[in-house]
């Protein structure tokens, strides 16, 4: 992985910062009904003078913020505030010089997980707090294929294709890590950056097992549309796919192109909001308790017929935003990236420890959001999102959560500053 030694030992320097000065910002816009319009002084015309004053303030970091300017309450806390932005900049001064950019930061799916290259198959996992590790699957009858650990806590295996040239792994097979945890137990999980997870049809309370997605050219989707240019103004459907049919049957994304798609065109709308794309175990949880970021919901179909659905609203000039779901992992160790927690100091987890990686009210873990693998991850993932499935933008879910130690429990949030 490209300068992972300068990666590295920028990560052990923001390990040193003190965890609440760990912050991200995220900004959230109220977009008008389709036929209303957001006038001069309205909630929405507000929020969208914010959005381009802090757009304005990010091209140029060597302004103060523009946010003083727009609205002079602020200034009472700008001691607080030029706090954090000035960290942020700390923070992405880090990631640019060890890595060159913040895209190229967000290519980690590019190294990480499975990778072909040079007739190999080539699997790389994060797991500094394994003490063994060993990738298993149809492939090679859930034998070992024992990995090996460099410096900084990444496994890698390589697979040489076969006599002729076909890959070590086949398309559409079972994959898992089998890692040794420090207390000498072992686990099998599945693989932190798998882009597909499937369960055994009809077989209650089996666990997820991961797939290695890698179908050849006449089977991959071929795309048919550009993204459409952005609307002059925002009308948002959103969408949960699996509840979109009239049948009792969680439906598929073919069903939704085909039958869905054309009624939200007729009504007006310019965008569609995707809710409960990103794997999640448990379906009562509307999507929200997440267990595999990378990975679609297999309920729905595969990650093609995803990819057939974008293209065609595309194709109907509508843009496609995905509810993406950063704030919180689902607890669910068997199925999903709670897996990689065995039990190891923070610093070695994509996760906090003790209450801190706890959302009780949720009953899910927090991210360690001031880790360099952890921002790896989540930046790679929302590029991974936009590149791969060609979706236009974002929808952040629980970002109280994301932004307060309190998680936003038992608070209320009047509106005022004071």
């Amino acid at each position: 992985m490209r300068s992972l030694g300068k990666q590295c030992r920028a990560n052990q320097l923001q390990q040193h910062v003190p965890s609440a000065a760990r912050i991200g910002a995220v900004c959230r816009n109220s977009y008008p009904a389709p036929g209303r319009l957001a006038g001069p002084g309205s909630r929405q015309h507000h929020a969208s003078t914010i959005l381009r004053a802090v757009a304005e303030a990010v091209q140029d970091e060597s302004k103060e913020l523009a946010l003083y300017t727009v609205d002079p309450q602020l200034v009472d806390h700008r001691e607080h505030l030029d706090y954090r932005w000035n960290h942020y900049k700390w923070v992405k001064g880090n990631i640019e010089n060890a890595t060159g950019s913040l895209t190229d930061f967000a290519k980690g799916f590019e190294s990480l997980g499975f990778v072909r290259k040079d007739g190999k198959t080539i699997y790389r996992e994060w797991a500094p707090g394994a003490k063994a590790a060993a990738l298993i699957g149809d492939f090679n009858g859930w034998e070992c294929a024992w990995m090996q650990k460099d410096e900084w806590g990444v496994w890698s295996v390589e697979l040489p294709d076969g006599p002729d040239g076909s890959p070590a792994i086949p398309h559409n097979t079972r994959v898992k890590i089998r890692m040794q945890a420090h207390g000498d137990w072992w686990c099998d999980r599945v693989p932190a950056w798998i882009k597909y997870a499937t369960i055994p049809e009809g077989e209650m309370g089996a666990k997820y097992n991961g797939v290695y997605w890698d179908p050849p050219r006449g089977e991959k989707h071929l795309w048919r549309h550009r993204r459409p240019s952005r609307p002059a103004s925002l009308r948002i459907y959103e969408a949960h796919v699996g509840m979109s049919g009239e049948d009792e049957a969680v439906s598929t994304y073919a069903q939704f192109r085909d039958d869905v798609l054309p009624r939200i065109k007729q009504q007006g709308y310019t965008a569609i909001q995707l809710m409960a794309i990103q794997e999640h175990a448990y379906y009562a949880s509307f999507g929200y308790h997440v267990t595999n970021p990378f990975a679609i919901s297999s309920r729905s179909g595969t990650p093609e017929d995803l990819k057939s659905l974008i293209d065609a609203a595309h194709g109907m000039g509508m843009v496609v935003l995905l509810d993406v779901v950063h704030s919180h992992i689902s607890s669910n160790a068997d199925d999903g990236l709670a897996g990689f927690d065995m039990g190891q100091s923070q610093d070695m987890s994509y996760f906090r420890t003790g209450e801190a990686g706890y959302h009780k009210q949720w009953d899910s873990r927090i991210l360690n959001y001031g880790h360099w693998e952890v921002q790896r991850y989540l930046l790679s993932n929302l590029r991974y999102w936009l590149e791969e499935f060609q979706f236009d933008g974002f929808r952040f879910d629980g970002v109280t959560s994301m932004l307060y130690h309190h998680h936003g429990i038992d608070t209320a949030f009047s509106g005022h500053y004071h």
